[in-house]
């Protein structure tokens, strides 16, 4: 029987013992991350990789990266990874995958050179591959619109840092005081008057300048209104003899249209001067014609001059020039 105040020990093949699997001490273990870029370790360092760690709670921004773009080269050392890891993986299904890597690393610092110059040259061969597809890729219209947008995602982020930064300086910089003088001079004392009496002389002076420029605004503005007047008549009255030319043009054309009809069977008779003889009226000629005509009907030396006067006046008379 128990007595009190006394310790019984327990049975430890009672107590569950924690056991930690080969898994979860992996996945404690810090990740070593491997990319394509990746270079074979050197000799010297047993083949190790510095661990990379990221800030709690944090991730890392992926690049953007077009998908059009070629595929990136593979290194003589990450083929040689690609090439051996699941067999390695199958002889050791125990072996988590850091150690796998170190393992993987050892084996290549120790790979015979030929054996080595196999993976080299083969990457190579890749990375000429991958300048020529990247020459080409780099003419094609793809190629341009993601260069051009991640210019201007740069841009974007130049602009919000510099607006963060410009409202951070902002919300530093102290208010400053008020430059303008008179304002530190004690109120109700002599000098306080005086500054008050140049103020007022100033600005009555303010005013009366004010009053002046209105004044001359105001003659500006009726004389502005009468030119806008003078413009508006002048443009009627430039309407009204446009019309008026108009109707003029259109009767003289209807006089030439009468005269030409009227007088088309009348040649002009002999040679008068320069003119030319039997020559008839068109809608052409029919002004040059009725100035020879003047010139043979006022010229009293000619002789068919009384013959050709009498048909001329009783064309005239019979003439409709209303029609």
């Amino acid at each position: 029987m128990e007595q009190p105040g006394t310790l019984v020990p327990k049975d430890e093949s009672q107590t569950p013992q924690t056991t930690v699997t080969e898994n979860q001490s992996a996945a404690k273990s810090a990740i070593i991350v491997k990319t394509e870029d990746d270079k074979a370790p050197d000799s010297g360092d047993n083949g190790t990789k510095a661990r990379v760690n990221f800030p709690k709670g944090k991730k890392r921004k992926k690049s953007q990266r077009d998908l059009t773009a070629p595929r990136q080269p593979l290194t003589g050392y990450v083929r040689f990874l690609n090439d051996r890891r699941e067999k390695v993986r199958a002889d050791n299904p125990n072996l988590p995958f850091p150690e796998i890597t170190k393992l993987l690393a050892s084996e290549w610092s120790q790979l015979p050179a030929d054996q080595k110059q196999q993976y080299l040259e083969a990457a190579e061969q890749d990375r000429e591959r991958y300048l020529k597809e990247l020459q080409a890729y780099k003419q094609t219209e793809a190629y341009k619109i993601f260069t051009q947008k991640q210019i201007q995602k740069k841009q974007r982020e130049e602009k919000m840092a510099a607006d963060a930064a410009a409202a951070a300086q902002q919300d530093e910089e102290p208010e400053k005081d008020s430059d303008l003088p008179g304002f530190d001079i004690p109120i109700f004392t002599e000098e306080f008057l005086d500054h008050n009496k140049g103020r007022e002389a100033e600005l009555r002076q303010l005013r009366k300048s004010n009053t002046d420029y209105e004044q001359q605004n105001a003659i500006l503005q009726k004389h502005i209104e009468n030119m806008k007047a003078a413009v508006d008549k002048l443009e009627v009255e430039t309407s009204q003899q446009r019309s008026n030319n108009a109707a003029l043009q259109q009767h003289l054309d209807s006089m030439r249209a009468i005269l030409t009809t009227n007088f088309a069977s009348i040649p002009l008779p002999g040679t008068v001067r320069i003119y030319s003889t039997n020559e008839l009226p068109t809608l052409n000629n029919i002004d040059s014609y009725m100035t020879r005509l003047h010139s043979v009907l006022t010229d009293t030396s000619a002789r068919e001059r009384e013959t050709l006067l009498t048909t001329v006046r009783a064309l005239v008379a019979r003439m409709d020039f209303n029609a």
